[in-house]
């Protein structure tokens, strides 16, 4: 088995990093926004949450705000880093509310969708 196959990247061709252990995210909950054909999100941005967002992503039908114990999902706050779905993050993007990202947690997938140069642009881990 080769293992340089096994490790996936971020958008800067580097290995993906962890976005966040607490609250636990990722949509294999290991902290980290990788994927596979089984996630539909395409939950592979990794995001630096803000009220703002929240109330749009809210207002899209995903309240990511409300606690749903059941599912061990602890409700989120502004402030919070979270793996975010592409597509939710590009609606963002167009409607002026795109919360700032983290390249070195963001998937490589993403890059299908952005621009690096888009991407950079909202980065919270640039200088």
């Amino acid at each position: 088995m080769n293992k340089e196959k096994d490790i996936e990247l971020n958008v800067l061709g580097e290995p993906l990093e962890s976005c966040c252990r607490a609250p636990m995210t990722g949509y294999f909950r290991d902290g980290f926004c990788r994927t596979d054909g089984t996630d539909f999100g395409q939950h592979i941005t990794c995001v630096l949450l803000t009220d703002e967002f929240l109330q749009f992503s809210r207002s899209k039908g995903n309240d990511l705000i409300t606690p749903r114990l059941e599912y061990g999902f602890p409700g989120l706050k502004a402030g919070d880093r979270w793996c975010l779905c592409a597509e939710r993050w590009t609606e963002a993007l167009e409607a002026g509310v795109a919360p700032k990202l983290y390249l070195e947690s963001t998937h490589a997938r993403m890059l299908s969708l952005v621009q690096i140069e888009v991407l950079e642009k909202y980065a919270a881990d640039l200088s």
